[in-house]
């Protein structure tokens, strides 16, 4: 199970909304609650990254607690949102050169190809990520409280 700490911003009934908390600042642009890659950051704002997880520990607003996820889920995760997307874009591309192989619009069918490949990527990811909201495996859990200790790990209390 991978951990993160997390700061309880509300609570509705039995979940809480929460917020990563890192423990020192990122190196691009200095954040240390949210996350916005330094020009993004500059473009957009700094937006938090808020999600939902069920409030098992009974946390108040405020408090940090310790919010784990199945590896196997993030490895999944990461396989559908970065390597799917990939694969069919690479396959699009392929197919764009192949069903249209016009000596004098190659490159323009493989892009187009390319970007629809990428759009079904994208339709299938959206599809995907629906379905994935009902399987407990992706969702995170509140492990605990946080306590902070002189050691590097940061450990759980119950109440």
């Amino acid at each position: 199970m991978i951990k993160e700490n997390a700061i309880v911003v509300s609570i509705d009934k039995d979940v809480a909304s929460l917020e990563i908390v890192r423990n020192k600042p990122c190196g691009l642009c200095g954040q240390s609650r949210g996350c916005g890659i330094s020009i993004w950051g500059r473009l957009f704002g700094h937006r938090p990254n808020i999600f939902k997880a069920q409030n098992t520990v009974n946390a108040n607003v405020d408090e940090i607690v310790v919010v784990g996820v199945e590896e196997s889920a993030l490895l999944w995760s990461s396989f559908a949102v970065y390597g799917v997307p990939l694969v069919l874009l690479i396959l699009g591309a392929m197919l764009g050169s192949l069903v249209f192989p016009s000596a004098l619009h190659a490159d323009r069918n493989t892009a187009l190809g390319a970007v629809l490949g990428l759009f079904v990527g994208y339709l299938w990811l959206k599809v995907h990520n629906q379905g994935r909201t009902l399987d407990a495996r992706y969702r995170p859990v509140i492990l605990g409280l946080a306590e902070q200790s002189s050691n590097v790990h940061v450990q759980c209390k119950k109440r």
